[in-house]
């Protein structure tokens, strides 16, 4: 996720974070490459020029070039004002006082709207809210039949009928009032591209129907058409938010750092991969660190405590401190880290997750892993729990088993020792406390 953008500002801040003392010149020379950056991640020109503006205000004041950390102190106005520039706060949504909540989605064929329509409802669930799911694009063939495959996957209530699609949005809300469901999400029709038939009738919805919440959804990877389309829907419907889908193959971010100066809305929430459990809630300050390389350390707690049984995640921080962790335990946390999402996602929200990534064999791909946890499952129960007794005979079984070869057995061997030899060494009292996860036995 931004990953090119990260490189850029990253290389961007070099300069100013090398120097003890800064002068305006340094500052503006700095600027300039951050603006290069902003360009070249394809932001929109107004509201890349009008941000380095504003942040050249603050950053040459005598209380910044004369700090004793100037660079820090310029980094971290770029960092305020680009949590600004992605909308501050984001409250999520908001539900109606009188229920049912109604909420609309809009977009193009391709944006992922009827998808994350499911997405969002699962998301709403969580919160102890009951979503009704609402097909009511009435144009493209099996729209309606997707939404209630999708529905049945994650057990959500689902609805439509045949009419048009304001007569359908309409018996919907009366269908939640019966069943008892607070929430319903009318997922509206899309088209390849604008077309005047497709805004009347979102518009007629609108007019037929108290609709709280009109959720545009956008394609992240189209860059600043994203950001035409959302001018569009604005002007002619009006949106009170944006889902930006496809946020994990976004490596430049000119969309999400455009909207909202040039259309006036805020991402409310961003798809992060294929999973209906790939939805979440935007915070603009923890993009604006993921985007400066300093990465979403709040996010990636979340995840694992939402994601990872948390006696199993003790029971194995007991072993990994005690000595006594197997291969056997390992695999279970290479599918617990699985259900936290793609790898490059999580190890994205580290600090210098960036940089990581970018060393070459540095950090296995889901194939890797695949094939990691392959070669593990060949082994016998024994094997796993006592790698030891592992010979050249039993590592030629457990490779003809797994589809690799000898020499890749051998290397999870080695790795797996040296990582039981590095918490040997860290033990005694050693081991750091990480906020958010457990604490091991002796740690601090």
């Amino acid at each position: 996720m931004f990953e090119d953008l990260t490189r850029r500002l990253d290389a961007a801040f070099k300069g100013i974070l090398s120097r003890g003392v800064l002068t305006e010149a340094d500052v503006d020379a700095g600027l300039k490459e951050v603006r290069m950056a902003l360009l070249e991640a394809d932001v929109n020109f107004k509201v890349a020029r009008d941000f380095i503006a504003s942040v050249r205000e603050d950053a040459v004041g005598e209380a910044v070039l004369k700090s004793v950390t100037p660079g820090q102190q310029v980094v971290k106005i770029v960092h305020d004002h680009i949590v600004e520039l992605l909308g501050g706060e984001n409250p999520g949504l908001s539900y109606s006082p009188k229920p049912p909540t109604v909420l609309m989605t809009l977009g193009l064929q391709g944006s992922g709207k009827t998808t994350t329509a499911a997405k969002l409802a699962l998301l709403i669930r969580k919160q102890g809210h009951h979503p009704l799911l609402v097909g009511a694009d009435v144009h493209r063939p099996a729209a309606k039949d997707q939404l209630e495959v999708l529905a049945k996957q994650v057990d959500i209530a689902y609805f439509s009928t045949e009419a048009a699609a304001e007569e359908i949005a309409i018996a919907a809300i009366g269908e939640a009032d019966r069943r008892g469901l607070d929430v319903v999400i009318i997922d509206t029709a899309g088209r390849l591209q604008l077309d005047q038939d497709m805004l009347d009738e979102v518009r007629r919805i609108r007019e037929r129907v108290r609709i709280d919440d009109c959720l545009l959804v956008v394609d992240a990877m189209t860059g600043q058409e994203a950001v035409n389309v959302a001018t569009t829907f604005e002007r002619e419907v009006g949106v009170d938010g944006v889902v930006m889908t496809k946020m994990d193959g976004d490596a430049r971010g000119g969309a999400a750092l455009s909207l909202k100066q040039t259309v006036g809305k805020p991402i409310r929430y961003v798809g992060t991969g294929e999973k209906l459990s790939d939805l979440e809630l935007f915070h603009p300050d923890r993009m604006a660190s993921r985007m400066l390389g300093m990465g979403d350390i709040v996010s990636l707690v979340e995840k694992a405590q939402e994601n990872m049984d948390q006696e199993e995640a003790e029971a194995t921080a007991a072993k990994l401190a005690s000595g006594q962790f197997t291969l056997e335990d390992f695999v279970g946390q290479l599918r617990q880290v699985k259900k936290m999402g793609p790898l490059e996602n999580v190890i994205g929200m580290l600090p210098g997750g960036g940089k990581l990534k970018d060393m070459a064999g540095a950090m296995p791909s889901e194939q890797d892993m695949a094939h990691l946890e392959a070669i593990i499952l060949s082994m016998t129960l024994e094997e796993r729990r006592h790698p030891e007794i592992i010979d050249g005979r039993r590592k030629r079984r457990i490779a003809r088993g797994s589809g690799r070869q000898v020499q890749e057995v051998n290397q999870v061997l080695k790795g797996f020792d040296q990582m039981r030899q590095l918490m040997k060494q860290l033990r005694g009292g050693k081991l750091p406390r990480i906020p958010g996860l457990p604490a091991l036995p002796g740690g601090r």
